[in-house]
């Protein structure tokens, strides 16, 4: 008997122990995504390259992390959750260990945008939402909250010791200790991940004595898979309502914010490692906001808790700019507010996205609504970069970031609603 199939003897359901490998796994990822917001200083004062030029590797990321979702999601059903978060793990740690050696700025678009963009593709929300979704009946939207919240945790743990490393000795230094945490992370997902509750004999959390397992398909083509999904989704209006408010979503977090805000306080008086530190507080808050509205969406109609999530993120934006004629108390007070509300918009939307689609395709459409987020995200760090670089300053993205939040408050309300007598659709907050 091998060492998952002991455990899942004993007590403990076994879908907890994905649910933490794939916790660990995804904050490994989300270490890799927030480790350019420390670098882009270092780097540009290293080899002189323009804060556009940087911006334009880290849109590409960002750009490939949202893109490559879907189809990640169709290699999870293809060759398995294990195979898929190992290739992803061992991609990133190539292209960290192999910037170490980079002296031009291509090959910072190459590495750092396309192969660890694809990387970190593979290892996307997708994963969370495709392990909540095929080992959970019960807990799905808690489930779903916590595996969100480890970026924000990934923040937490990673963002000040490198911007402390990167300070003391080099920017090197620190994409070394992210080389180690990736090398460290692949026995550990190999030992203990497994693709289907059946694999150790189990039902999904939650399920039914006398429910049916799902009977194994037939191995279909990845590509064939997802983009199939993409024209299923392409041709409903719940689709490109999450996906409009999920682009919103990208371009007012891990585009601007999460790119750009340390930069913007270094630029203010603020120092490096104090600034990554605010960040990575905001990464606390945003672990306890997106848990616990893992747990709201459980109980609460989706809807409206993503009207309030965007609604109170862009006020927390508009108010940045000023945020400094307070001093550091007015940070503060922006990283507590932001930070509750970061990334509290994925458990709604998984669960929006399930109701409309099916807890089977939840993964596979959230892939593609992700990838409408990724592209909010490249454009704000782009559109930012550019900002920064030709007009010097910040502040209009900051606002209008803010103002397109509110946009989507009000996109997010007509998810759902009956498009045609007979045919309503589901947004009870509890799953199926």
């Amino acid at each position: 008997m091998g060492l998952a199939q002991r455990i899942a003897a004993g007590r403990l359901h076994y879908g907890w122990i994905i649910a933490a490998v794939t916790f660990l796994a995804l904050l490994a990822a989300a270490g890799i995504r927030s480790a350019p917001s420390v670098f882009i200083v270092p780097i540009e004062r290293e080899f002189g390259w323009t804060r556009a030029t940087l911006s334009f590797a880290v849109a590409i990321n960002l750009l490939l992390y949202g893109l490559i979702g879907p189809f990640a999601a169709a290699f999870m059903d293809r060759i398995g959750l294990r195979a898929t978060t190992l290739l992803a793990l061992a991609t990133m740690a190539v292209g960290t260990s192999a910037s170490l050696l980079m002296t031009a700025s291509w090959q910072l678009v190459l590495l750092w945008g396309v192969v660890i963009g694809s990387g970190s593709g593979l290892a996307s929300l997708v994963l969370g939402a495709v392990v909540a979704n095929r080992w959970f009946v019960e807990r799905r939207g808690l489930v779903m909250g916590a595996l969100t919240a480890s970026m924000a945790a990934g923040q937490l743990v990673f963002l000040p010791g490198l911007a402390a490393v990167a300070e003391a000795h080099s920017w090197r230094w620190a994409a070394a200790v992210l080389v180690a945490v990736l090398l460290l992370m692949l026995p550990l997902v190999a030992l203990l991940m497994r693709d289907h509750p059946r694999d150790v004999g189990l039902k999904p959390f939650g399920a039914p004595p006398d429910a049916k397992e799902p009977e194994a398909t037939r191995p279909q083509n990845p590509f064939a898979v997802a983009l199939s999904a993409l024209w299923m989704g392409c041709t409903s209006r719940d689709f490109w309502l999450l996906s409009l408010s999920f682009f919103v979503c990208g371009a007012s977090t891990n585009g601007l914010v999460g790119t750009h805000l340390i930069p913007f306080c270094v630029e203010s008086g603020i120092a490096e490692v104090t600034a990554a530190g605010l960040l990575a507080s905001m990464g606390l808050f945003n672990f306890i906001g997106t848990t616990a509205s893992g747990w709201l969406s459980d109980r609460f109609d989706s809807r409206y808790l993503l009207f309030w999530y965007y609604g109170l993120r862009g006020l927390s934006l508009l108010f940045l700019p000023y945020a400094f004629d307070f001093s550091f108390m007015g940070l503060t007070v922006f990283s507590v507010f932001y930070g509750l509300d970061w990334v509290a918009t994925v458990p709604p939307t998984v669960r929006l996205a399930a109701n409309a689609f099916g807890a089977a395709r939840a993964g596979m459409m959230f892939g593609w609504i992700t990838a409408f987020h990724q592209l909010g995200s490249a454009a704000a760090a782009a559109g930012a970069g550019l900002a920064r670089t030709y007009i010097g300053s910040y502040s209009g993205a900051f606002m209008f970031s803010g103002l397109i939040c509110f946009i989507a408050a009000a996109v997010v309300l007509r998810i759902g609603r009956r498009t045609e007598p007979g045919r309503p659709i589901a947004v009870a907050p509890a799953g199926a």
